[in-house]
């Protein structure tokens, strides 16, 4: 898939999610075969911009290319300097957040909001393509509910203000993330546009990947919950959609090693206190069910240092790979 002068292969993105996107996660996925990793929402508002959160969200110093932020807002002027900002701050892709459901973003007039305003969709998407040379994309929903579904006229709308790809989750923001994407808007969206397109919603395996691709005929997809936990899960797709064969799933040892090294670069990213924080609720994905899942948690969940809870981490695994041997 191509975005301008970026090639993005294979043609499989992280959906940019706020607080599990960072940089460490972007770079594992990224290993295990994501072809596209954009940074979690960052604000358009510069008088945030040098807080620790906005200060680790804006960091990318060696994460392999193709580097795209997220930036958010409602303010088409101040998105235009968000843009300017991060791309001389490292940015080869800008992606504007109009997907996000969330009640706190949506009060503030931005994410999946601005879809009610097509005029200001237009204004924000013009501005922000003047202001930077690197290619613009666009994350959106189906619409505001599932009556005022206008996925199809927003997209338009992209095309023409100089959009480079967009994202399209089926859901619209009523929804959040209950019940299930629908992919007919996304077919009709990339029937009707022809600039590149993710779906997105759902698409938690290989075969499902392989029937939103076959259905809604987009040029790639994007894939934010299911790999939380199972980042590998790109590779997988990726072997699956290049040779209609299944990879085997990581056995224990091997998720092991990935996630040891996540907890690594999570406590050297943030620092100890805050690594072990955040490392919380990506170890409640990995454990996620397996056996003793809940014991895990429980104990990595009241370690307050990285030692420990590496430690406790590295002992859970190597149990469950021991125990898959014998059995083996």
């Amino acid at each position: 898939m191509q975005i301008g002068a970026i090639l993005v292969e294979p043609s499989l993105a992280l959906a940019p999610m706020a607080g599990v996107t960072d940089k460490p996660f972007r770079q594992l996925c990224k290993r295990l075969g994501a072809g596209l990793a954009v940074s979690e929402m960052t604000t358009s508002d510069p008088r945030l911009w040098q807080t620790r959160k906005s200060l680790h969200r804006m960091d990318h110093a060696g994460e392999p290319d193709p580097v795209g932020v997220q930036i958010a807002g409602s303010d088409p002027a101040r998105l235009a300097e968000a843009a300017r900002y991060n791309v001389a701050h490292g940015a080869q892709l800008i992606d504007i957040n109009m997907g996000c459901p969330a009640k706190k973003v949506c009060n503030a007039w931005a994410g999946s909001a601005l879809l009610a305003d097509e005029p200001l969709v237009a204004r924000i998407c013009g501005a922000v393509v003047a202001a930077v040379e690197v290619p613009v994309t666009l994350k959106i929903r189906t619409g505001q509910a599932p009556d005022q579904r206008n996925a199809l006229a927003i997209a338009r709308i992209a095309e023409d203000s100089g959009i480079a790809a967009l994202a399209v989750h089926g859901r619209t923001r009523s929804q959040k993330y209950e019940g299930f994407a629908e992919y007919d808007t996304i077919a009709a969206v990339k029937a009707g546009v022809a600039i590149p397109v993710f779906a997105n919603g759902d698409i938690d395996s290989p075969e499902k990947a392989r029937s939103v691709l076959d259905y809604t005929r987009a040029d790639a997809l994007m894939i934010g919950r299911a790999a939380q936990g199972r980042p590998w899960i790109f590779r997988e797709i990726a072997h699956y959609l290049a040779t209609g064969q299944r990879l085997p799933e990581p056995d224990a040892a091997e998720v092991r090693e990935i996630l040891l090294g996540h907890l690594e670069d999570l406590y050297a990213f943030y620092g100890e206190a805050m690594g072990v924080r955040i490392a919380r609720k990506h170890l409640g994905w990995y454990a996620r069910d397996r056996p003793e899942n809940a014991a895990f948690r429980a104990v990595a969940n009241a370690a307050e240092s990285a030692r420990e809870q590496f430690r406790l981490t590295r002992d859970y695994f190597t149990a469950l790979a021991e125990g898959m041997a014998k059995a083996a």
